[in-house]
């Protein structure tokens, strides 16, 4: 088969498979962190979880990645470095430093490594194979203008995760509200942020694969973030009645 016809087959996957989840969601909420319970199969700690969920797409994209005829131009490059920044710490940092006791389906598990294995094949193979960005330069507007995005989702997403920690810092584990940052406006801006980042590095790619990939993230989290929204409201007696689920002042 050749490769740009398995890559379209992959990426028309990874929309069906946004549009399955975006319909499962509704209905259901995914397992794991603080919507954790049983019926859902044998289960693993949070941390593992997170380091075999995330790991595969490094491995992937690295690996479909490096050596293609166009891995050598500067968006490409930069490219990868967007979606690596993301992802290595997806894996190896942000694992290690939950404080959290909540344990992971397997199944969830498998569903995810599925997903991020084919999303990084899939972004990788354009971006290094497929793509044609030999004349684009790290100037052109749309390359600025996504850089900006991302790094906005990024430092959103960053932030976010650093008030939640803290709320932590003295070795509980339990829930509380959070305050400050992204939270003044939203109750998952880290999901907000990872959003925007997706957004961004879209907007540089300008491929089927990162479009799919943005669809795909909206269709899990915006779900997911609503979820969180009715928990904290439930949780919570005093929580902030004009906070939205995850876009400020709408939603």
């Amino acid at each position: 088969m050749e490769l740009s016809v398995l890559y379209d087959r992959v990426v028309l996957g990874i929309f069906g498979a946004g549009v399955c989840v975006a319909l499962l969601l509704c209905v259901v909420s995914a397992p794991y962190g603080r919507h954790s319970r049983t019926g859902w199969g044998p289960t693993i700690p949070a941390r593992l979880a997170w380091v075999l969920k995330e790991t595969p797409t490094v491995i992937a994209f690295v690996y479909a990645f490096w050596g293609g005829p166009e891995a050598g131009h500067p968006v490409p490059r930069l490219l990868a470095g967007m979606y690596l920044l993301h992802y290595t710490y997806r894996s190896w940092v942000y694992p290690f430093r939950l404080r959290s006791s909540a344990r992971t389906p397997w199944l969830v598990v498998i569903l995810a490594v599925l997903f991020v294995t084919a999303n990084g094949w899939a972004n990788a193979i354009w971006l290094g194979h497929l793509g044609d960005y030999a004349g684009v330069s790290l100037t052109d507007p749309r390359v600025l203008v996504g850089c900006a995005v991302f790094a906005l989702g990024y430092a959103l997403n960053q932030h976010s995760d650093a008030i939640l920690r803290r709320l932590r810092a003295d070795g509980s584990t339990g829930y509380r509200v959070p305050y400050g940052g992204g939270f003044r406006w939203v109750s998952s801006p880290s999901y907000l942020g990872e959003l925007i980042e997706w957004l961004g590095f879209a907007i540089v790619a300008g491929s089927s694969a990162a479009w799919a990939f943005v669809f795909f993230t909206a269709a899990n989290l915006v779900p997911r973030a609503w979820t969180h929204h009715r928990w904290y409201l439930a949780e919570f007696d005093d929580y902030p009645a004009d906070r939205k689920a995850l876009l400020p002042f709408v939603w």
